[in-house]
């Protein structure tokens, strides 16, 4: 099932996704639950799949994709998680002894067919792409173990972590944080419709040409150790995003240097999710 976060109009819904058209939440779901993260939080998720539980739907033509959970409490991202040079005008370092997390904001991230927002100025001329597996949290997890981590997780979905690199330099967290620098989407598929992560393959291409691939088995910490890790530090909740890392291939790592440009379009796909799509504004 592929559910996500929509504008009809000026009216944001959410619902579930199926081919070329979206069933929103009935009024009567959207009366208990007023968004995704509420129905989540809720644990009520099998009313979507109720007698009821869906509207009549739209042509998703004719809606604009929000990031499928508008309002997350914590996006957190995986740094160094694949075998890559990095930084990438020196010999690579050895792989990360411990998992690296950072976190993005709501406001740094956009929706599929959004037009990511090339930065103003300087940071303009180091914007780059980062193609990742996304996890999405179902379930409250806690001290939880690598072996009943994935467990806790609702579905995947796609994720570009858009990146400033000579702000990095000043922070990660100015780095990785421009606002609408990146997105997620288009939906996020529960994980009872995909494979294990380790089988996923995540393929990313701008303007066409394919610029990064990797398998999900190629992530130097698992997603199940990395949740494991995650929920050690702080509990992790329904709607919490986790971007797993990405591989070679962004424009920094290139000779010479790719970075985004306007009227460029990225497109991310991730085996049995779906393309998420941006052009640059």
């Amino acid at each position: 099932m592929n559910i996500g976060s929509f504008l009809w109009g000026d009216v944001a819904l959410y619902g579930v996704f199926e081919g070329d058209r979206v069933f929103p939440a009935s009024a009567a779901v959207r009366n208990s639950y007023s968004s995704l993260r509420d129905l989540l939080d809720a644990g009520a998720l099998a009313q979507l799949r109720a007698p009821g539980g869906l509207g009549d739907p739209f042509a998703v033509a004719d809606i604009v994709f929000l990031p499928p959970v508008p309002n997350p409490r914590r996006i957190l991202c995986i740094g160094l998680n694949y075998v890559k040079p990095y930084p990438v005008d020196a010999p690579p370092p050895p792989n990360p002894e411990h998992i690296l997390v950072f976190g993005k904001e709501r406001a740094a991230l956009v929706g599929h067919d959004t037009p990511l927002e090339r930065p103003r100025g300087a940071p303009a001329d180091s914007f780059d792409y980062e193609g990742e597996i996304a996890a999405v949290i179902g379930t409250r997890a806690q001290h939880v173990s690598p072996e009943n981590a994935l467990s806790h997780v609702l579905g995947y979905s796609v994720f570009n972590d858009g990146s400033v690199r000579e702000w990095q330099k000043h922070s990660l967290h100015a780095g990785k944080n421009f606002a609408r620098s990146g997105s997620w989407g288009p939906w996020i598929t529960t994980a009872d419709a995909l494979p294990a992560p380790e089988d996923m393959e995540l393929r990313v291409r701008l303007n066409g040409d394919t610029v990064q691939e990797a398998r999900g088995s190629e992530m130097i910490f698992s997603l199940a150790d990395v949740i494991a890790y995650l929920s050690a530090i702080s509990p992790l909740l329904p709607g919490d995003v986790i971007a797993t890392g990405s591989p070679d291939g962004t424009g920094g790592s290139r000779t010479p240097k790719r970075y985004l440009g306007a009227g460029d379009v990225v497109e991310m796909q991730v085996t049995g999710i779906g393309t998420l799509r941006n052009p640059v504004a």
